[in-house]
């Protein structure tokens, strides 16, 4: 390993603990429910979910719980809760996904990073990693991928089992 990288790895954890420097773009993701599995995206025009809950009420359990484990991450205001809504169950559920990341997994996402010196756009789509920074495109790797694979852990590593 040369001086290069091992800074690199440094930045990246560093990045990892402020991440107030990256921004969810977009992001696609299946979410493993309690009933049944469902997929989450967040886009330009926000979010949505498969679930019947968020079909109803523009709002979910599962949307919940990913705005409060990237909420530094989002730069956006969260979705309010909606009239008709069991919003005690639906809080109680979102916290309790929060604590299990291994209900979700994230198929795509796009993010911005502000670096020390620039902006960097770096995303995850079919297993593979591209970043704009120059690192990345000479050595396949660099701070911003790996600050997203320390953030996201088993996030992006497996697939989520599918309930029947």
């Amino acid at each position: 390993m040369d001086y290069g990288m091992i800074g690199k790895i440094e930045k990246a954890k560093r990045y990892a603990e402020e991440r107030d420097r990256i921004t969810f773009n977009s992001l696609t993701a299946q979410f493993s429910g309690d009933n049944n599995a469902y997929t989450i995206t967040l886009g330009a025009d926000g979010w949505d979910c498969t679930c019947p809950g968020f079909r109803t009420h523009s709002i979910c359990p599962h949307i919940m719980s990913l705005e409060r484990l990237f909420k530094p991450m989002l730069k956006r205001t969260p979705l309010p809760y909606a009239p008709g809504q069991n919003v005690v169950s639906d809080v109680e559920k979102a916290k309790r996904y929060a604590e299990e990341p291994d209900r979700i997994h994230l198929q795509s996402f796009e993010v911005s990073f502000k670096g020390e010196n620039a902006e960097h756009i770096t995303n995850h789509a079919g297993g593979n990693w591209q970043c704009t920074c120059s690192f990345f495109h000479s050595r396949g790797v660099c701070c911003h991928t790996m600050a997203m694979e320390r953030i996201l852990k088993e996030m992006i590593t497996k697939p989520v089992a599918i309930l029947e």
